[in-house]
């Protein structure tokens, strides 16, 4: 454990429980589930609030509805054309729209990459059935697609037309956007009214050595030959869709984010694109949820280097410091140094490595061990009250 336990914790309010998933262990909610039951045990008399967390990734509308959203099934489009089961989240008239829901690499069929056909439609067609439910602000996150379309698909699901020069509908993905010719966007929704934010990554432009298709696209399988040919797609892609909307885009921060989906939210949704954690602590309501907290437990399965650029566990810590309030995480495995945790506000992480060094019993019992690991948490952070004689 790394720890700077605090000399006087307050005695006062609530146990803030913000974990993100664990990933191919524990799911947001659940971690955050087990986390409570260790709590509850070790500390009855404490309260605990739950509030599982995510990034814009797989797991966001998960922790949408754990946090008392309603759940909105749909079928649609899934990235290799077939149908798939999704999901939106719906409060009042906010949806969170996930594109790892319907076009992200687990709904790859056996997982293999099609990093020139993938398309992003069944995204689309998610936002546009969020917004035949009445919403007016939707959050869509952009973590772990499988598409390297440029958003092209996204726009078909909405109705819009892609054609080629002889007015045949384009096959979907990112390759055949190099015989578009020109887009019918009627059937587009009036988006007029409606605000749109996208959560992810505000870094890299759409095209180029830094775009999606090099970024992307190389994730994704594609080789440099197939790297070539998508960002030959994405720029002809680019250059009717700009003409279309009126919009420059192309070389907007987060234009290349998600497979280049970040530029058709830009270009065509009017889109904002802000880093994915803050815009989902602020959706679910964190502020108010640690408001008189005495401490903040968030987590995920590796704090690690990579989690300093956008993870949500970070961004509760951060959040919670602006909030003045201690935070320390649970991990499956930590790899960050006291300075850099200390940068991140973060006070201490419980590891479960450190009482079953064994990887795979760690992801096999994540659950319990993390129960276990809330022993450490209580003694070190929330002593037991002291009662007066009777």
């Amino acid at each position: 454990m790394s720890a700077d336990s605090p000399s006087e914790p307050s005695p006062r309010g609530h146990v803030l429980l913000a974990p993100e998933r664990f990933l191919g262990a524990l799911s947001a909610a659940e971690a955050a589930r087990h986390l409570a039951a260790g709590l509850r045990r070790a500390r009855p008399d404490v309260p605990v609030v739950e509030l599982p967390v995510a990034d814009g990734g797989d797991g966001t509308v998960d922790a949408a509805v754990a946090a008392g959203w309603r759940r909105i099934e749909a079928e649609v489009c899934g990235p290799a054309g077939r149908p798939v089961g999704a999901a939106f989240a719906l409060a009042g008239d906010v949806a969170i729209v996930e594109l790892a829901a319907a076009s992200g690499v687990r709904r790859l069929p056996g997982g293999r990459p099609r990093p020139l056909s993938a398309t992003s439609t069944g995204t689309g067609q998610l936002i546009g059935r969020a917004l035949r439910h009445g919403a007016r602000r939707i959050v869509l996150g952009l973590g772990a697609a499988a598409c390297v379309d440029g958003g092209a698909g996204l726009v078909q699901g909405l109705g819009g037309r892609l054609l080629d020069s002889t007015g045949r509908d384009l096959p979907p993905g990112g390759a055949a956007l190099r015989s578009l010719h020109a887009l019918d966007l009627r059937g587009m929704p009036d988006l007029s009214g409606v605000e749109v934010v996208a959560a992810g990554d505000p870094a890299g432009p759409l095209l180029g050595r830094g775009g999606a298709a090099a970024v992307h696209g190389t994730r994704g399988g594609a080789n440099r030959d197939e790297v070539r040919v998508l960002d030959a797609g994405l720029r002809r892609w680019a250059d009717l869709a700009e003409a279309a909307t009126r919009r420059t885009a192309r070389d907007l921060p987060g234009a290349g984010a998600a497979g280049g989906t970040g530029f058709a939210a830009l270009a065509f949704l009017g889109a904002t694109i802000e880093p994915g954690p803050g815009v989902l602590l602020d959706v679910l309501g964190f502020a108010g949820k640690a408001r008189d907290a005495q401490l903040v437990v968030t987590g995920e399965g590796v704090l690690d280097t990579r989690s300093l650029r956008g993870g949500a566990a970070i961004g509760v810590a951060r959040a919670a410091a602006r909030a003045g309030v201690p935070v320390v995480a649970v991990a499956g495995r930590r790899g960050l140094t006291g300075e850099q945790l200390r940068k991140a506000r973060i006070q201490a992480v419980y590891s479960l490595e450190d009482i079953e060094p064994d990887a795979g019993r760690c992801v096999r019992r994540a659950g319990p061990l993390l129960e276990q690991l809330t022993v450490a948490i209580a003694d070190e952070w929330l002593p037991p009250v002291r009662r007066p004689n009777a």
